[in-house]
């Protein structure tokens, strides 16, 4: 596939009653860190409502092009859409790797989510209103009066992604969101961020370095190819939801992990 996965293409793989409505538009995309182009003319579109895995070899720019997207970093040239709308006119949120350093340790859990609406001005009692009907909607039951550093890796993280949920964001970033906590942990928080996407159908874009964890949860998984990054392979995920362990086993899943693995090793073997 070349480097514009465009709604037509998608058609082309899938289907008319597969094929996505894009959400985020990315066109002519380029970027060069010290001399090094990551992304040259890179054309994207990622579907609404769906979530989008990204995976591809170490240092391809996986994380580079999320932040790209979100506006963390400035783009050298191109233009990034959200729905024909800016990134100024659109509610993102934004989950960061390092839980610890993300969430504000003098402040509980409740007031680090709460702090989010506060940021946007938010009256006092709506924030808490807001904040009150997350938690229910979610059904979390961790103690959110505690304090960040009384709670597990995980009830942190979970803060972290309530904390960028609570806005109503209409496009969610996670960059390798579990990669710190411990294997136990890690399939807890797949199983929270899976049914937090079930419960509110945010557009959803996840950096992982876990092929079985990208194909696992996402609807469509972007395999990037070494730098200059271009889309390797863009697959449709055929599996219903909620996916539960036994997924893992499932026969489409399986072929499905070995497409990306063979694509995946083909990139890592080009110089």
């Amino acid at each position: 596939m070349n480097a514009h996965a465009s709604v037509g293409q998608y058609r082309t793989l899938y289907g008319p009653d597969d094929a996505p409505t894009p959400h985020i538009t990315v066109r002519g995309l380029s970027k060069t860190f010290q001399g090094v182009v990551i992304y040259d003319n890179f054309n994207l579109d990622i579907p609404r409502g769906r979530f989008t895995s990204v995976f591809g070899p170490n240092g391809c720019g996986k994380s580079t092009l999320i932040n790209l997207i979100a506006g963390l970093i400035p783009v050298d040239r191109g233009e990034v859409l959200f729905g024909g709308k800016t990134l100024a006119q659109t509610r993102i949120g934004y989950v960061f790797q390092n839980y610890r350093e993300a969430l504000f340790p003098w402040m509980t859990a409740f007031a680090n989510v709460e702090y989010a609406l506060t940021l946007r001005k938010v009256p006092a009692k709506q924030a808490k209103e807001r904040v009150n009907a997350l938690v229910e909607r979610l059904g979390v039951k961790i103690d959110l009066t505690r304090y960040p550093y009384e709670m597990s890796g995980g009830q942190q993280q979970l803060v972290s992604i309530m904390r960028a949920l609570v806005v109503e964001p209409e496009v969610l970033f996670l960059d390798e969101p579990f990669s710190a906590l411990d294997y136990e942990m890690t399939l807890f928080m797949r199983d929270q961020l899976q049914r937090v996407f079930e419960e509110t159908g945010t557009t959803m874009v996840l950096v992982s370095h876990d092929l079985e964890e990208a194909v696992y949860l996402a609807d469509y998984v972007l395999l990037l190819s070494r730098r200059p990054a271009k889309i390797a392979d863009f697959p449709l995920v055929p599996m219903a939801r909620p996916r539960h362990p036994s997924t893992l086993s499932d026969p489409d899943f399986v072929e499905l992990k070995g497409r990306c693995l063979e694509t995946f090793q083909r990139e890592v073997r080009k110089s």
